[in-house]
């Protein structure tokens, strides 16, 4: 019966992970070899006995047990941390990123904070504030600058249908390519500070955080390359526009020399 409850009492404490439930085991075994043992044990100082079979178990079997499920642990803690996370290799690369960003940030930012605004008068300073701020919310601001340094559309009584047509769609388009830059300026700072969000944490990513910082770099950086495909297209729409205006001009030039024809010939039929 004793083998058996000691069978059973070290199955319970191999089964234990921490060292607590192991003096909780060992305090229950005490207590139950106590209760369970023969009147001729208690009557002979078995008591004593009983305690120190417990304790020859936890310190031989169970403690060797111990000793053994420590050295694994420890041996695979050092696996991770010497070949498939290296700390001194962690530690070197995040002192890297920390050096690299300190040394080229401010750099990088001071270049696209450089102040090139060369405006003197107020009316075309208010328009160059307004096309530089990098805002998106002021549209309409943009508008009234922009006729204000550059005029409205001139009247029908002071300039024919065409030259108005073609002033009208000159401002559009100036326009439209002015918001585009605008947009493309508040789109560029919210990317770049993304970039900063993911250098620092880079520098204090855990082991095995590589690959979603890179899947969030790879994503920064697509939409970076659709907010210059929108430019480029808004390029090849002005690039259009003044093509229209020039052939506009030609027509306009062709429509003159017909007209002036026509004239020269009335004017010989009367003499």
């Amino acid at each position: 019966m004793t083998y058996v409850f000691l069978l059973v009492f070290s199955w319970f404490v191999l089964k234990a992970k921490t060292r607590r439930q192991v003096l909780v085991w060992a305090l229950v075994g005490t207590t139950a070899a106590v209760l369970i043992a023969p009147p001729r044990v208690h009557a002979q100082g078995g008591l004593v006995g009983a305690i120190q079979a417990v304790l020859n178990v936890i310190n031989g079997a169970i403690h060797g047990s111990l000793t053994s499920v420590t050295s694994v642990r420890s041996a695979m803690n050092g696996n991770f941390q010497n070949l498939i996370w290296p700390v001194a290799l962690i530690n070197q690369a995040r002192a890297q990123i920390t050096q690299m960003t300190s040394q080229y940030r401010n750099l990088m930012w001071g270049i696209f904070n450089i102040n090139v605004a060369s405006a003197t008068l107020p009316v075309t300073q208010q328009l160059e504030q307004v096309i530089r701020n990098q805002q998106t919310s002021d549209f309409a601001l943009l508008k009234t600058n922009y006729g204000n340094a550059y005029g409205p559309v001139p009247s029908a009584t002071t300039a024919g249908a065409p030259d108005r047509a073609m002033t009208d769609m000159d401002d559009a388009m100036a326009l439209d390519v002015l918001s585009q830059l605008k947009a493309s300026d508040a789109a560029a700072t919210l990317t770049l500070q993304t970039a900063d969000q993911i250098e620092n944490t880079a520098s204090v990513a855990a082991p095995g955080s590589a690959p979603f910082l890179t899947a969030s770099a790879v994503a920064a950086c697509i939409q970076s390359q659709a907010i210059t495909q929108k430019m480029l297209a808004a390029d090849l729409r002005e690039e259009a526009a003044r093509l229209a205006h020039m052939n506009a001009l030609r027509k306009q030039g062709a429509a003159y020399t017909g007209q002036l024809g026509n004239q020269l010939i009335n004017l010989l039929r009367r003499n």
